[in-house]
């Protein structure tokens, strides 16, 4: 009985891991490929697959990230994704890549990956990273980056990327989500649909009310 009893733990903590390992990421592969049918009417966690019969090799392939992005905006940076809104192989995949062009100066504004961890590589310039933990800690980790390092912002914490020198900087980042989301947060404070009411935000920022206002003009 004993031993019968350790086997049933060993197989609980397996299937508990398992269970753990399958909630902690995108939906696993069950087949070769799911190529994403951007056509299909049916609604899953993810998009359906497209027919395997009617997959091409340009379901799989990207040209483009050789080309800077446009940088003309308030922010003086731009990110070019590559997920599967552009290539419907990563469909299942659990994996997409951006590049982001950095103007000096140019700000890549703090925000969210709600799906995904992302690790970021300096390919030219250079800039100042960062990211802060969750509540009540809020610790900020920040460090400047030159050309060829690496850093990693972990899954869900607000980051930023800052080009603090004087030439163009730009970055490839590799993200743990075919669809890892960006949420913004000054656009999602001061510039949501309808407006969040000027109370609630002047409370929460400690501010006066027609400070908001000012802000949410910019949005």
């Amino acid at each position: 009985m004993g031993a019968m009893r350790v086997l049933l733990l060993a197989a609980a903590l397996l299937a508990l891991a398992c269970s753990h390992g399958a909630t902690a990421s995108d939906p696993s592969l069950l087949q070769d490929f799911c190529v994403a049918d951007k056509t299909s009417q049916v609604r899953v966690n993810g998009l359906a697959c497209k027919d395997a019969k009617d997959v091409v090799v340009e379901d799989f392939f990207f040209s483009g990230l050789h080309v800077a992005g446009n940088t003309s905006n308030k922010q003086g940076a731009v990110v070019t994704p590559v997920n599967i809104a552009q290539v419907g192989g990563l469909n299942t995949l659990g994996i997409s890549l951006a590049r982001i062009d950095y103007t000096p100066s140019g700000l890549n504004p703090p925000h969210t990956h709600p799906r995904s961890t992302e690790i970021l590589t300096v390919l030219e310039g250079c800039l100042e990273v960062g990211f802060v933990t969750s509540n009540p800690e809020n610790k900020h980790f920040t460090k400047v980056l030159n050309k060829g390092d690496v850093f990693v912002f972990p899954k869900g914490l607000v980051h930023y990327q800052f080009n603090n020198g004087v030439t163009n900087a730009v970055a490839v980042a590799a993200l743990s989500s075919q669809n890892p989301g960006v949420i913004t947060i000054a656009n999602a404070v001061f510039g949501a649909k309808p407006s969040i009411p000027d109370d609630v935000i002047a409370k929460a920022f400690q501010v006066q009310k027609n400070t908001v206002d000012f802000i949410q003009a910019q949005f």
